[in-house]
């Protein structure tokens, strides 16, 4: 059996995929707060489709569908807005949502100067507070949206390479 799964850019072919995905992964958030009119579940195609021309999307593909995606964009003070972290019901709690994480981290750092990831969440939604805390991320702010739903955002920076220091040379 032994199929792998594989992070790559996402397509124009993958949008249709990362839409049913999207719509299928935030069911149990909107359940959670009450609210079928996220975002998440309202997005076109069209508009998923202009997101995904004009910011950096990753999608993780087992042979041909589409199982997580991830976005992310990069402000002009560097900041990276990390977004849409969606992964399969049946894929979950196997790490892909960290290995989906870490890459858009790498891609945009490499690619696109980020200084400092960001990214938000429910209140309630405590198991991607859990993941986003194990991937070092801290919470900064946290924003009433609604009686049902706050949103608290989460930082962390950029992690920079050590350097390599020359060794000492011996008299």
């Amino acid at each position: 059996m032994g199929m792998s799964v594989t992070i790559d850019a996402a397509t124009e072919r993958d949008a249709e995929q990362i839409l049913k995905l999207q719509y299928l992964c935030y069911q149990p958030e909107a359940e959670l707060y009450g609210d079928y009119s996220i975002e998440p579940l309202t997005q076109s195609l069209s508009e998923l489709r202009a997101e995904l021309a004009a910011s950096c999307v990753l999608v993780a593909r087992l042979g041909d569908e589409v199982v997580g995606s991830v976005r992310g964009s990069v402000d002009d003070d560097g900041t990276a807005r990390i977004g849409r972290l969606i992964v399969h019901p049946r894929m979950q709690r196997h790490g892909l949502g960290g290995r989906l994480l870490v890459a858009i981290e790498q891609r945009l750092a490499a690619e696109r100067a980020a200084a400092r990831y960001r990214l938000f969440t429910g209140h309630r939604s405590a198991g991607n507070q859990r993941l986003y805390r194990r991937l070092g991320y801290a919470p900064v702010a946290t924003e009433q949206i609604s009686r049902q739903l706050s949103l608290v955002t989460m930082e962390k920076p950029v992690a920079v390479p050590e350097q390599v220091r020359p060794l000492a040379a011996s008299a």
